[in-house]
């Protein structure tokens, strides 16, 4: 009754609540931008950290989405212009935080600043600047984050919205220094994601007050909404492991061998709640494949059940006479127990546990053995599953953190290579479901290090190693992203060209990608980075006969400079040879 009447869910309704939440955490990492612009020299560290933290929040929101799009859209092409648009915006957030971070500094900032934690900031970081340029600038971020929030609606808000699109324009820059135009400029395209967002989620929009700069944005967005083609379906070439070496079939195995164990355990702490040793033991191989990633998981269950413990003693003593007060204590921590399940594995235990204490308090049955008890059963039932998964079958965290990562690297060439090769005339592919599948491994990857980078581990340098290595591969990943969805706007956009040297440029990155990837896989494989001739010269004017590229073409070859930068600082951690 409730999942269907009282709180009815249907596909297309649980993406739009989806998109709304999209929406809020752009306008949430716009704001924490305004406030690293804001912030001073003591401050700045606290602001770029929850930059960062809302970039990822903002990255969580688009994959929620995409694992949406197939059911809860009408057709295949809604899906595939919303997937666009949702790129889009999310690629011209995080490029405008990093434009302000150089707009901050004497230097220009690393895109790897805004992926690893404790990452230092750029040199040249002082006093927020108090002119007239930047006195427009955090004016026109609060607009930009009014127009994300708000409906397009009223003649200020088209007035706003002209304004910041305006910027795309070179002429209605104001004057002041190259890096903070370039922030200028990043508020336009931020704009003009906007208002493709907006298009794609709300329909067509109200046109009365539009400038010539807008009427143009919305021409390109109309060409390349047109120019969505159907998607390209690839054979799955990747080896399905049979026998034990499927994941179901040894998870299957160690449970069965963990539950006998919780059983018998169970049975002689208690013959009545031998059960909760079993669900414990059940529960901690949900959503894990390493022995690593269980043993964190029985940990963050024991620590859960142990304040829950002490919460559900103290609860039962100011309540515990007052039933209604007690039953409706009861719902609360239900509620939190599943809101609380997707962001925190220990403060569900917590919830769960104090509840089990309201519970037996209002049932009276409640005493101070029987919450005792549950720790014991659970620390068993903990144990039972950690002993099994370290026996049976293992699964050691290095290797499977060394497979998702061969299989994030694998993504990320096969990303960059159909990108490159589109952005060099070739005929175009489905990017961004690719870029999107890099995502997700990348996802799954940070997942299975978290027992490598959890804060209580006592190998140090194997987990900054491990946080540097995952920062650098999302570093990768934006990048790559940036690419796919340039390379998506060439048939539709004409101040984009096919330009067929971007493919000797892009052959490298591929190659030391795959060079990296294969010795992952296999550490006797001879394979190394190569080095070469900086991709930036590309972007240096050329000769007064020769035209200077244009600004989009320029911006290819800045992600290619930084994707092979840090696919060469990914040789040092992994242990891979560069060639001289």
């Amino acid at each position: 009754v409730a999942r269907f009447v009282l709180v009815a869910q249907t596909p297309a309704g649980v993406l739009d609540r989806l998109r709304r939440a999209f929406r809020a955490r752009l306008a949430q990492l716009v704001a924490a931008q305004t406030e690293l612009l804001d912030a001073g020299p003591q401050d700045v560290e606290k602001a770029l950290e929850v930059v960062r933290v809302r970039t990822a929040r903002l990255h969580e929101s688009a994959l929620m989405i995409q694992g949406r799009l197939e059911d809860g859209t009408s057709d295949e092409a809604v899906a595939r212009l919303l997937q666009r648009r949702v790129a889009e915006a999310e690629i011209a957030a995080e490029r405008l935080g990093l434009m302000l971070l150089t707009a901050r500094s004497a230097e220009g900032a690393d895109t790897l600043t805004l992926h690893l934690p404790g990452a230092p900031l750029p040199s040249g970081v002082g006093q927020p600047v108090r002119d007239e340029a930047t006195e427009a600038l955090r004016r026109d971020l609060e607009a930009l984050r009014l127009l994300v929030l708000r409906p397009d609606r009223g003649a200020a808000l088209s007035q706003v919205r002209n304004r910041l699109l305006g910027y795309r324009e070179e002429e209605n820059l104001p004057r002041a220094s190259a890096a903070v135009q370039d922030v200028f400029r990043g508020l336009g395209e931020a704009a003009r994601a906007v208002l493709g967002l907006r298009t794609a989620l709300d329909g067509p929009q109200d046109e009365s007050d539009d400038s010539p700069a807008t009427t143009r944005s919305r021409e390109e967005l109309d060409a390349e909404d047109a120019a969505i083609g159907g998607s390209e379906e690839r054979a799955a070439d990747e080896a399905v492991p049979t026998g034990l070496r499927r994941p179901t079939t040894r998870a299957a195995v160690q449970v069965a061998v963990g539950s006998a164990l919780a059983i018998g355990g169970g049975e002689l702490l208690s013959n009545q709640r031998w059960y909760w040793a079993v669900l414990t033991c059940w529960i901690v191989f949900i959503n894990t494949a390493s022995t690593g990633e269980i043993l964190v998981k029985g940990y963050r269950r024991l620590l859960g059940t142990v304040l829950g413990v002490v919460a559900g003693i103290g609860l039962a003593g100011l309540v515990g006479h007052h039933t209604w007060t007690a039953f409706a204590l009861v719902l609360l921590f239900m509620f939190a127990m599943f809101y609380t399940a997707p962001l925190s594995y220990t403060l569900m235990s917590f919830f769960v546990t104090a509840m089990l204490g309201l519970l037996y308090t209002l049932l009276n049955t409640y005493s101070l053995a029987v919450l005792v008890l549950r720790v014991e059963e659970t620390a068993l039932g903990a144990a039972c599953g950690i002993i099994a998964a370290a026996v049976v079958l293992p699964v050691a965290t290095d290797r499977r953190t060394n497979e998702l990562l061969v299989t994030v690297l694998d993504r990320l060439a096969d990303v960059t290579r159909s990108a490159v090769d589109q952005l060099s005339g070739a005929p175009p592919v489905d990017l961004l479901d690719r870029a999107r599948e890099l995502d997700q491994a990348l996802a799954d990857l940070r997942a299975s290090a978290q027992p490598l980078t959890h804060p209580i581990t006592p190998l140090r340098t194997r987990r900054d190693t491990a946080r540097y290595v995952v920062a650098l591969l999302e570093t990768c990943a934006y990048h790559a992203r940036s690419l796919a969805a340039t390379a998506v706007l060439l048939p539709a956009k004409p101040s984009i060209a096919a330009d067929p040297r971007l493919r000797g440029a892009g052959g490298r990155i591929v190659h030391n990608v795959e060079a990296i990837a294969a010795r992952v896989a296999d550490r006797q494989a001879v394979a190394e980075v190569e080095t070469g001739p900086s991709i930036a010269s590309l972007v240096q004017p050329g000769t007064p006969a020769v035209p200077r590229y244009g600004q989009v073409t320029d911006r290819v070859l800045r992600h290619l400079q930084r994707l092979d930068e840090a696919v060469v600082g990914l040789a040092r951690p992994l242990g891979v040879p560069v060639a001289q």
